[in-house]
C-alpha cells in the first residue's frame, strides 16, 4: 500500500472543526458556551442533542480543549479560543490526553462500565486542568447504568466535567436531563452548507458546479458530515470537474428537466405520457422514490411561488426552476396544489412499503393524473346541489372566502352525510342525555345530594356522573323499562343483568338523591332497552339522510361512494335565545364541524 493511500483522510475528518469559530449553524450554542467560559460560569455537565453529523462529538472535544488549554506560553487559562498549539490541545486533538476520556455508550451500556468510570472521578486530573468525560450516544445506557451515574453526576468534584451526546434525547431519563445544561444542535440550513462545501472544494483544488453543490447540500439534509461524505464520493466519481449530471447519477436523482416534463404530464392529466416518462427515468437509473420526492419538492415550490413571488431567491436550483415553474403557479389553484401534495405524500408511503417501487410509483401517477382535471371538492358539492335543483346547497349563503370550507363531501370512497332535518335533531333522546353528562368535568361532582331524576335516561346519566360504569352499562343494555316515576322504577331485566341489579340501583339512588327509591322487578314486556332505542334512532336517522335529495345526487355522482357516518348538530334556532347571533364565518365553522 502506497504512503499516499495510507495518509489519506476523508473530508469529514480532515476538515473537522477544532475551534468554536469553525462550527457552522450553531451560533446560539457557541455564544452561550463562549460567554460561560469567559465569565467562569461553567456547568459541571452538558448534554448535546441533534441529528447525526451536526457536530455533537466535535463540540464536546472543542469544549474539552477550551477548558484545558494553557496557551502557547503555558500560562494561559480556560478560553473560548483554544490555541491548538499547546501540549494540552495537541494531546486532545490526537485522542491521547489522559484526562479526556471518551466512551461509546452504544458498545458499553452496562452498569459495570459506568462504575469503572465513576471510580476514576475521585482522582484529580493527571496533567490537565479538568478531567472531561465524553459519553457518546448516551441514550444507549441501560437503566441501571443511568442510576449508577446519577449521584456522581449531581455532585461531581470541581475539576470534573461531563459532556453527553445523543441523537435520541427522549430516551434519556429526566433525572439525568435535570442535572445537565442542554444544547439542541439544529440542522444546518442549505444556505450555510453550500458556501462551506465550496470552501472545502477550493481547498482540495476541485472544481464543482454550483448546482452540483446545491444538490449535495440538499441531500445532506442538515448534516454537515453526510454532505462531506457525499462530496468525497463525488470527487472520486468525477475525477476532475464535478457536474450536476454526475451528482444526480450518484444520488439516483432524476434529471430536473425530465422531472418537469413528468410534472406537466401529470398535472395535464396525460397518464400514458406520465407512465412513459416514468419508465424512461427508471431505465435511466432514477429511484422511483426519489422521483416522487422531486415532484413533492416541485409542488411545494410552486405553492410557495404562488403565495410569495420572491420564493427561492438565493438557491441555485430554485433560481433555475423559477421561470419554468411560474406558468404552473399562475395556472394552478391552491386547492389543486393541496390535493396534489396530499396524494403525493400518501403515495410516498405506499412506494416505501410496496414490493415493487416502480409499480407503486406508477399507480400514484395514474391517480394524480385521473383527478387532475377534477374541480375542487367545494365546487363539486355546489355543482351537485345546482344539478339537483336544491335551493340551499352546502355553500349557500357563504361568501367566496368560505367556499373552501364547505367540503362536506370529499372525493374519497366514503362520504359524511349532510346535516339531517331539524325534526330529527331536536328530539330528546337517551343518547343526547348521556353525551351531555359525558361533558361534565369530574370537579363538578360534589358530595351534596343530586337532584331527583325525572326520567330513566336521567338515572343512567346520574350513574355516569357518579362514575359507576358497570351499573350504567347494565341499565343501558339490560333493562326494559315498564314504569318510571320519581322515587319508583319498575323494569324487566334481561338475561345478562345481574341478580342484585334492583337492590344495587335502589341503594345507590337513595344515597345519591337523599330520598327513598323503590325498585321493582316485573315480568311485563316493557320498553326496548336504551341501547335498542338508540340503535333504532340511528337507523332511522341514516334512512332519513339517505332519502335526502342532495345525498342521493352525491351518491349518483360518485359511484361506489357510501355514507360513512351521520353526525348531528343542534339547529341554530334552538339556541337563538341562548347565544348572540353568529357572523357568517362562525356559521361556516359550525357547519363544517357538524356536517
Amino acid at each position: 500500500m502506497s504512503d499516499s493511500a495510507t495518509a489519506y483522510r476523508v473530508l469529514a475528518r480532515k476538515y473537522r472543526p477544532s475551534t468554536f469559530a469553525e462550527l457552522i449553524g450553531q451560533e446560539a450554542m457557541v455564544r452561550t458556551l463562549s460567554n460561560a467560559i469567559a465569565t467562569g460560569r461553567i456547568a459541571h455537565a452538558f448534554i448535546l442533542t441533534g441529528v447525526r453529523g451536526v457536530g455533537k462529538t466535535t463540540t464536546a472535544r472543542i469544549l474539552a480543549r477550551a477548558l484545558n488549554c494553557i496557551g502557547p506560553d503555558g500560562a494561559g487559562g480556560s478560553t473560548a479560543e483554544p490555541c491548538g498549539k499547546c501540549a494540552q490541545c495537541l494531546a486532545i486533538a490526537e485522542d491521547r490526553h489522559v484526562d479526556v476520556l471518551e466512551m461509546d455508550a452504544a458498545s458499553r451500556t452496562g452498569v459495570d462500565d459506568i462504575r469503572d468510570l465513576t471510580e476514576g472521578v475521585r482522582y484529580r486530573p493527571v496533567s490537565g486542568r479538568y478531567k472531561v468525560y465524553i459519553i457518546d450516544e448516551v441514550h444507549m445506557l441501560s437503566k441501571n447504568a443511568f442510576n449508577a451515574l446519577l449521584k456522581t453526576l449531581e455532585e461531581p468534584p470541581p475539576d470534573v466535567k461531563f459532556v453527553f451526546a445523543t441523537t435520541e434525547i427522549n430516551k434519556v431519563p429526566i433525572t439525568v436531563l435535570s442535572r445537565c445544561q442542554r444544547f439542541s444542535l439544529r440542522r444546518v440550513p442549505v444556505e450555510q452548507l453550500i458556501p462551506h462545501y465550496r470552501r472545502i472544494a477550493e481547498a482540495e483544488r476541485v472544481e464543482v458546479e454550483p448546482t452540483a453543490l446545491a444538490l449535495i447540500a440538499r441531500a445532506a439534509d442538515g448534516s454537515v458530515r453526510d454532505g462531506l461524505s457525499l462530496l468525497d464520493q463525488a470527487i472520486a466519481l468525477a475525477a476532475g470537474r464535478i457536474t450536476e449530471s454526475a451528482v444526480r447519477d450518484m444520488l439516483g436523482v432524476a434529471d430536473r428537466g425530465l422531472v418537469f416534463d413528468l410534472l406537466e404530464s401529470v398535472l395535464r392529466g396525460d397518464a400514458p405520457a406520465a407512465l412513459e416518462q416514468m419508465g424512461s427515468l427508471y431505465q435511466g437509473g432514477a429511484d422511483p422514490l426519489m422521483v416522487l420526492q422531486d415532484l413533492l419538492d416541485l409542488g411545494h415550490f410552486i405553492t410557495r411561488l404562488k403565495l410569495a413571488p420572491e420564493a427561492g431567491l438565493g438557491d441555485p436550483i430554485a433560481e433555475g426552476d423559477r421561470e419554468r415553474v411560474r406558468p404552473l403557479a399562475e395556472k394552478l389553484s391552491i386547492p389543486a396544489l393541496a390535493r396534489f401534495w396530499q396524494m403525493l405524500l400518501k403515495g410516498l408511503e405506499e412506494v416505501q412499503v410496496a414490493p415493487s417501487a416502480i409499480q407503486a410509483a406508477e399507480m400514484v401517477l395514474v391517480r394524480i393524473a385521473y383527478v387532475a382535471d377534477l374541480p375542487p371538492p367545494a365546487e363539486l358539492v355546489r355543482s351537485v346541489a345546482a344539478v339537483s335543483g336544491l335551493p340551499g346547497g352546502p355553500a349557500a349563503g357563504r361568501g367566496n372566502g368560505d367556499a373552501s370550507r364547505s367540503n362536506a363531501v370529499s372525493a374519497s370512497p366514503a362520504i359524511t352525510a349532510i346535516q339531517p332535518p331539524a325534526s330529527a335533531q331536536s328530539r330528546p333522546t337517551a343518547g343526547n342525555a348521556l353525551r351531555a353528562v359525558a361533558e361534565v368535568p369530574a370537579a363538578a361532582i360534589e358530595s351534596a345530594p343530586d337532584p331527583m331524576p325525572q326520567s330513566f335516561p336521567d338515572v343512567v346519566a346520574l350513574c355516569d356522573k357518579r362514575r359507576e360504569p358497570l351499573l350504567r352499562s347494565h341499565l343501558w343494555s339490560d333493562v326494559h323499562l315498564v314504569r318510571f316515576e320519581p322515587g319508583r322504577i319498575e323494569f324487566r331485566p334481561a338475561t345478562a343483568a345481574p341478580r342484585d341489579l334492583a337492590n344495587r340501583l335502589g341503594q345507590l339512588l337513595s344515597e345519591w338523591t337523599g330520598s327513598r327509591w323503590l325498585i321493582a322487578v316485573s315480568e311485563a314486556a316493557g320498553e326496548p332497552t336504551l341501547r335498542e332505542q338508540e340503535e333504532r334512532r340511528q337507523r332511522d336517522l341514516r334512512n332519513e339522510v339517505t332519502s335526502h335529495p342532495l345525498v342521493q345526487a352525491v351518491l349518483e355522482t360518485f359511484p361506489g361512494a357510501t355514507i360513512a357516518a351521520v353526525r348531528e348538530r343542534l339547529a341554530a334556532a334552538d339556541h337563538a335565545d341562548e347565544a348572540p347571533p353568529e357572523d357568517p364565518g362562525d356559521d361556516a365553522d359550525a357547519g363544517e364541524d357538524g356536517s
